[in-house]
This record gives C-alpha cells, structure tokens and sequence, in this order.
C-alpha cells in the first residue's frame, strides 16, 4: 500500500464513513491538533525518565488516536468506532490528584518552561487547549456524534498536562518562573 493516494491534492480529505470535507473542515483541524498534543507526548516521554509516568503517557497517547478516529467519525453514523470509555476520565482525575499531591500549591501564575520535559509538556497542554476550542467550535456546527465525553477528556487533559509539566520540572530540579506582571527583562 502506497503512503500517497492523490486524493487530497484538491484540498480535500475523507472522515470515517466516506464523508469528504474540505482540509479546512472543523473535525479535520480537532484531528490536527490532537494529534500535534499526540506527538508532542511522544516527545516528552523520549525525553522522561520515569517508567509510571511513561505508561501513562502511553495510555494517554492511546486514548488520542481513539478520541481522533471518534472525531473522524462525527459526520456519519458509523457504527464501527466504538464509543469513548467514560473511565478514562476519571482515571485523568486520579491522575491529576497523585501527581498535584506531589506539588507545592501555586500561588502565582507561572511562565510554561522549565526541562525539556516539562516544556515539552506545556507545549503539548497548549495544543490541547487548541484541541478543545476546535471541538468546542465542531459540535456548535451539530454533528452526526456526541462528542461531549470527549470534550471533558480534553479538558482534563489539558489540566493533567500542566500538573505532569510542574511535576516533571520539580523532579528534574528544574525551577518554575512566576509571572511578573509589566516585569522589563534586562537580560
């Protein structure tokens, strides 16, 4: 099987289903930029130390392909994508609770950075938080799938990446910069 079928070189792509949009379509730039929050994830466990963090990146990394092929899927009736887990979201939740546990309480604002895990982290929390105004964006345009469980899924995801990035940069002895509101950088 050729990687390249020439079917999109007019600008057009096809969803699950056999729908073709335009690539400008609403669920082709949620699927963009979840996989943009996949890659980045990627990164940041090539550059992880940690085997637990590691494996939940990985299931995160999992769950995005099946939250990408529900999106895919949003304009047909398909019955062959199977439906969202809701237990992923609670485990986000749990997630979210043992490594803020961790965390000194924040009591300011702090500038995304840190390690290079860290940073890659809010990298992928910034696309995340693309990810979820694009999906905001597709179903106030109605879609053919309820994608409301995956829309909380990427709210807690976005939460979990900022509590991962802290964590990260806290173990890596890497310290956060507050915000300095009107602060002049002289260096």
């Amino acid at each position: 099987m050729k990687i390249y079928t020439k079917t999109g070189d007019q600008g057009e792509t096809g969803l699950l289903g056999g729908v073709r949009v335009s690539k400008s379509h609403s669920a082709i730039k949620v699927c963009g930029s979840i996989d943009e929050v996949n890659s980045f994830i990627g990164l940041a466990r090539v550059e992880n130390q940690s085997d637990s963090l590691n494996s939940l990146l990985t299931q995160i990394q999992h769950d995005l392909f099946d939250l990408g092929s529900r999106v895919a899927a949003c304009l047909s009736s398909s019955d062959r994508i199977p439906n969202f887990p809701p237990e992923r979201v609670a485990e986000l939740e749990k997630a979210i609770d043992q490594y803020d546990e961790e965390l000194a309480p924040l009591k300011a604002f702090i500038l995304p950075g840190g390690g290079r895990t860290g940073s890659t982290l809010h990298l992928a929390r910034s696309v995340c938080r693309r990810a979820e105004r694009q999906l905001v964006e597709l179903l106030n345009s109605k879609t053919e799938a309820d994608l409301s469980l995956e829309l909380i899924y990427l709210n807690r995801l976005g939460d979990l990446l900022f509590v991962l990035a802290r964590y990260t940069n806290q173990f890596d002895q890497c310290p956060e910069t507050e915000w300095n509101v009107g602060r002049k950088d002289k260096s």
